[in-house]
């Protein structure tokens, strides 16, 4: 009997032990389940702030990438209002370089207008005084200036074509006009006779008769088409057009120039550089 209990009491005894070993194991996974969990959780938390410190250094970036974006604009703005600003300066100056040329030109075309008429003119007869009269009488067999706007009979049309070139040069314009036209009148054959009819639009056109000068240049092309000015009656046609803001009339008339007149060579330039610039302007 007892040899039975002793028997039955180890028994037991091993069956508690056996028992117990599972449980240790499973109790020991469970902490070792947490223990990979928790260290789970710190990682996570670290990434976490890890993900919040790029956010702001990103946010950072972008706020700089932003500014630098905004000062780049300004600058290319304040760049491009000064480039705008130097082309409009450089296209006035222009505009301001064709006119100042232009009036060297016709400054140029009068001058030589000038040299023309008193290369072509005789030697001035000198008036002597009458031996047995006053000292200071003037012989009367000697022709006189005359002292109105008609010509006299004694005076020859390069007499009196510079007596009008006195006028006009001294810028007594509505003298100079009636003098021409009476040179035209008395002389209508004269090979001066088309350069008067042009420096009667010229004596308009300089007292801002700009409507009359436009019929006095238009006179010098239908009264005179064989004159050789013809072409620069067309350009300071368009010159008036110009002044009266009539700028598609003067685009056509320095057309004209250009097409019809090539050959003189000063109309049609200055005709090309007048309509350079108003094709800017357009």
């Amino acid at each position: 009997m007892r040899s039975r209990s002793a028997v039955t009491a180890v028994v037991l005894a091993l069956g508690l032990l056996a028992g117990s070993q599972p449980a240790q194991a499973a109790n020991k996974e469970h902490q070792q389940i947490m223990a990979e969990l928790r260290m789970l959780q710190e990682h996570q938390a670290q990434l976490h702030q890890m993900l919040n410190g790029l956010a702001d250094t990103l946010k950072l970036i972008t706020t700089r990438l932003d500014d630098d974006a905004t000062v780049t604009r300004k600058a290319f703005a304040d760049q491009k209002l000064l480039i705008n600003n130097i082309a409009e300066t450089a296209r006035i100056l222009r505009e301001r370089a064709d006119d100042t040329n232009v009036r060297l030109a016709n400054v140029s075309q009068e001058l030589q207008s000038l040299r023309q008429t008193v290369a072509s003119l005789p030697a001035p007869s000198v008036a002597l005084p009458v031996a047995s009269g006053d000292p200071g009488a003037v012989d009367p067999t000697v022709p006189q200036p005359p002292a109105s706007n008609v010509p006299p009979p004694n005076v020859s049309p390069a007499q009196w074509f510079q007596r009008v070139m006195a006028d006009y040069a001294a810028a007594q314009y509505d003298l100079a006009v009636s003098g021409f036209e009476a040179f035209i009148r008395t002389f209508p054959t004269s090979p001066q006779a088309d350069d008067a009819q042009l420096l009667i639009g010229n004596s308009l056109f300089n007292q801002g008769q700009f409507k009359e000068a436009l019929g006095a240049y238009q006179k010098v092309i239908t009264d005179f088409p064989q004159g050789d000015q013809v072409p620069t009656a067309h350009f300071k046609l368009g010159l008036t057009y110009e002044n009266l803001q009539d700028y598609d009339a003067a685009r056509k008339t320095y057309e004209t120039v250009i097409d019809n007149y090539p050959t003189s060579l000063q109309a049609a330039t200055q005709a090309r550089n007048r309509l350079d610039a108003l094709n800017r302007k357009r």
